[in-house]
């Protein structure tokens, strides 16, 4: 293009209005070009926002799992030692009751130990008042019969101890009393305690009574050994 071209005017406005159109063009061309980026760098934006939100969500959800887990092995743990302790207590209860009930079994057993030993007593009591009952019937007619026909007497001296006294013993000494002391033991059997005089064989007059339980025969016998003793020392 020439100098002369340039001063023409239609030439001047030709290409001003090409430059104005090269102008719109790179316009256009770099506003769609920033569009893109700007619509780009927003969506990338979006995304990083998303990403991020989404990591500090499943972070916050991460965290509040832990934590519930934690919490749930504390309440567990707590949950645990309370069963432990009820187990505990459970069981000495247990071994509390079974002691009483032992000791409710040992004093059941006492008692009833203790009620048939009563009864026993009871029985032995009631056996021996019969039997002594018995004894002092066979005594009474011993006396009787010895009271009237050889001058016998009883008298009770210290309790359950009683005293024969014979008398007419000793025909050159009549007034002379010969005496025996007999007791009753606690199992009903009569006891020998003493004579005067003493008689050598009165261990087995006591002894053959025990055998035998016949207080007459005794009474007779040991009045034989009275007279025989009587007889040996007038003769003497």
């Amino acid at each position: 293009m020439t100098m002369a071209s340039i001063k023409d005017p239609h030439v001047v406005d030709s290409f001003r209005v090409a430059m104005e159109e090269v102008y719109s063009r790179l316009l256009v061309q770099t506003s769609g070009e920033i569009s893109e980026a700007a619509v780009d760098l927003g969506l990338s934006h979006r995304r990083s926002m998303k990403s991020a939100a989404d990591t500090c969500s499943k972070k916050c959800e991460d965290d509040k799992l832990f934590e519930t887990i934690q919490t749930n092995k504390q309440d567990l743990a707590k949950k645990t030692l309370l069963m432990k302790e009820k187990r505990d207590a459970i069981s000495r209860s247990l071994v509390e009751m079974e002691q009483k009930q032992g000791q409710k079994d040992a004093l059941r057993l006492q008692m009833e130990t203790l009620r048939e030993e009563q009864a026993e007593r009871r029985g032995l009591v009631v056996s021996q008042n019969r039997a002594n009952k018995d004894r002092l019937k066979n005594l009474l007619k011993a006396k009787q019969v010895f009271q009237e026909r050889l001058g016998l007497e009883i008298r009770r001296i210290h309790g359950q101890k009683l005293q024969f006294v014979f008398q007419n013993v000793n025909p050159a000494s009549p007034e002379n009393v010969y005496t025996f002391t007999m007791g009753i033991n606690a199992d009903g059997s009569y006891q020998i305690m003493s004579s005067d005089p003493m008689l050598e064989s009165l261990g087995d007059l006591d002894k053959r009574l025990k055998q035998t339980n016949n207080i007459s025969a005794f009474l007779a016998n040991i009045r034989k050994e009275f007279v025989a003793q009587a007889c040996f020392s007038t003769g003497s």
